[in-house]
């Protein structure tokens, strides 16, 4: 069945769903720019302030002092409050998502045609029991996203569906979001990460994925190390931060077998000219997901073969990798062995 909307209270130009009161133990509330303690701080709260909130985003996992939570909450000046420092004043009401741009709530009703209904059913596939049925311009409440059975909707064509926060899923290709859709997480997805404080400490957290493929598939681990530096900015692209996708593997019409969904991002291609671009890539439910289907994809596909006559030699196994047309940057190899150097990554290969 559909889920109400909350109600809302006006607050200047946006609108409040509900308030909270900042409990830090003498300290004050960092207000940030996005929902991680990555983004630049805005303002403070002190103890005891009471906030109103607009809406929510997934972002890191913080342990404070009322919860552990990944919630970040919008407050009425359009900045980010980490819910773990928060207590919600009359009970915790349904809190619509924010918009990645606007950091205003965003909605999302059900889009058929003529009389028809959408269905919601015990799994992300037409096959699954029904059990309700929404009508058309029906509020729902989104809690997670999963891929599915691909279906051709109202709104999109598109193998995602949406689980709604009461329970059920609904395909997404029926779902109007207004402005626009979100960026929610993938059912199951771990919190964002933050980037490591140095790129030793990235190194560091890259070691035993890079180690484990090299086991299971033969990858230098100093090779694995080397592209998870370069591909995600040493923990710093948001593609890693939000859906922990190191090595930058795109969807090519579906995530694979590991990974769990698909996701634009902004990219920078050249093919053959250089030039800021869009692509799907892959989003994993957490980082050594990412490690393994990197070192699978190496191991399986038949244009990487002739690398696996460089397992102990990683510069050369770099160079087959480029010439394999792993990436579209020329330098590719290059960058890749400089970075081996001048971390001695070779010493993880052993």
């Amino acid at each position: 069945m559909g889920v109400a909307a909350p109600a809302l209270e006006a607050a200047g130009s946006r609108a409040v769903v509900g308030t909270v009161t900042v409990r830090t133990l003498g300290d004050t509330l960092n207000e940030r720019s996005g929902p991680s303690t990555w983004y630049a701080v805005h303002g403070v709260f002190g103890n005891g302030a009471r906030v109103g909130v607009v809406c929510q985003a997934w972002g890191q996992q913080l342990s404070g002092t009322v919860s552990t939570s990944a919630w970040w909450l919008v407050d009425a000046r359009g900045w980010y409050i980490s819910e773990a420092f928060v207590a919600w004043d009359a009970g915790r009401p349904v809190v619509p998502w924010c918009g990645v741009y606007t950091h205003r709530a965003v909605r999302a009703t059900v889009r058929v045609a003529g009389g028809a209904t959408l269905s919601v059913r015990t799994g992300p596939a037409t096959g699954q029991r029904q059990t309700a049925v929404l009508s058309n311009g029906a509020p729902v409440v989104v809690a997670c996203r999963v891929w599915g059975q691909p279906v051709d909707g109202r709104v999109a064509d598109t193998p995602v569906w949406d689980r709604l926060a009461g329970g059920g899923y609904v395909a997404d290709g029926f779902v109007a979001w207004s402005p626009r859709q979100p960026a929610m997480p993938w059912c199951g997805q771990a919190p964002q990460s933050v980037p490591p404080a140095s790129r030793p400490a990235f190194i560091a957290a890259a070691v035993p994925g890079a180690r484990a493929g090299m086991a299971r598939y033969r990858v230098p681990a100093s090779v694995t190390i080397a592209q998870a530096i370069l591909e995600s900015g040493a923990g710093a692209s948001t593609l890693f931060r939000m859906d922990h996708n190191v090595f930058g593997m795109k969807c090519f019409g579906n995530p694979g077998q590991v990974a769990i969904g698909c996701r634009s991002y902004g990219t920078f291609e050249c093919e053959p000219g250089c030039a800021n671009t869009h692509a799907s890539f892959r989003a994993y439910t957490d980082i050594a997901d990412s490690f393994v289907d990197h070192g699978q994809m190496l191991a399986t596909l038949a244009r990487y073969k002739p690398c696996f006559a460089y397992t102990h030699d990683p510069d050369r196994f770099a160079q087959a990798l480029q010439n394999a047309g792993y990436a579209t940057d020329p330098h590719y190899a290059r960058s890749l062995i400089h970075l081996m150097q001048q971390y001695n990554l070779y010493r993880y290969d052993h």
